[in-house]
């Protein structure tokens, strides 16, 4: 794999402020791989990556300088998703990142997301951070924008593979294997066209990280200027207590999540990679199924070099 020279910080920066090194921004379809490849990156002694967080999706509406946007954007940030908030995941006290806001001299966005991100860093005493949120696939050129370290890592899986496990979570599209694949297509689509022609994108399949992690793992490595650390092969070991993050959460239609679904989620993370995870719709999807998938992301798989 090759890089071109990655796009240079801006030079108005504030003053005594470092430029940003190369932020990890893990993007893919729901069920790709993309919480194995936050655990690996995780266990790095230098990068922290939280649990989802969906709210660079709405940079855009944060608008000047100063305490009235900076006090939107932590109401924005602590309140996200509307309704059905998520930071208690992070494990941030919320007056401590209010605070944190308060002492940037030049509020902007950009640098409100980076005290986030640092502050999250900070409880493991670790100097890097990194982001992963699947739908964030849709939002590249948004976050790029606000974020110019952003290094997009699109983690790509058989739709098939991707299909049979999305469709048994609470986060499914739908049922029908024809919602799957539209599903499926659109977002893979979404990141490729985002990304084609941008040095800060790179192409990973879900088969090579389980197949060969170490050779997988390096390239992303490259692409964000990390020093490749084998501990990082050990994800497993750390993964059972990095899940504790994940508490229990209200849906939008009003049901609880509870800690313990959340944990059955991600469960696969607690284990070594699982070869019996790659291409297992061969024996798990009837032939039905297959050509009708095929009839709707057909083309796809086979620009992406998978067998229909």
């Amino acid at each position: 794999m090759s890089f071109r020279a990655l796009r240079p910080l801006p030079a108005n920066l504030p003053s005594g402020m470092a430029p940003a090194r190369p932020m990890p921004i893990i993007v893919g379809t729901p069920r790709s791989g993309t919480t194995l490849l936050r655990f690996m990156l995780d266990s790095h002694p230098e990068m922290a990556i939280p649990p989802e967080t969906g709210f660079l999706a709405i940079a855009p509406q944060f608008k000047g300088r100063g305490n009235a946007p900076r006090s939107e954007f932590f109401h924005a940030l602590t309140t996200y998703p509307p309704g059905v908030p998520a930071w208690s995941d992070f494990e941030i006290p919320e007056e401590a990142f209010r605070r944190r806001l308060n002492e940037i001299p030049h509020f902007t966005p950009a640098e409100g997301f980076r005290a986030f991100y640092r502050q999250y860093a900070a409880r493991f005493g670790k100097s890097r951070w990194g982001d992963k949120t699947p739908l964030y696939c849709r939002n590249l050129q948004t976050i790029r924008e606000v974020l110019p370290e952003a290094r997009f890592v699109h983690i790509i899986r058989d739709g098939r593979d991707v299909a049979q496990s999305l469709r048994k979570m609470w986060f499914s599209p739908g049922e029908s294997i024809e919602v799957q694949a539209a599903y499926w297509r659109d977002c893979v689509l979404a990141a490729r066209q985002a990304g084609a022609g941008h040095a800060d994108y790179l192409e990973i399949r879900y088969e090579s990280l389980i197949h060969h992690p170490e050779s997988t793992l390096r390239q992303v490595c490259t692409l964000i200027e990390l020093d490749f650390a084998r501990v990082m092969l050990n994800y497993y070991l750390r993964a059972p207590e990095r899940l504790k993050e994940h508490k229990e959460r209200a849906l939008p239609d009003g049901a609880a999540l509870t800690q313990q679904q959340r944990l059955r989620q991600q469960e696969r993370t607690t284990e070594p990679p699982d070869p019996a995870c790659v291409f297992a719709w061969k024996s798990a999807m009837s032939q039905d199924e297959r050509e009708r998938f095929g009839c709707v992301a057909g083309e796809l798989l086979l620009d992406l070099g998978y067998e229909i």
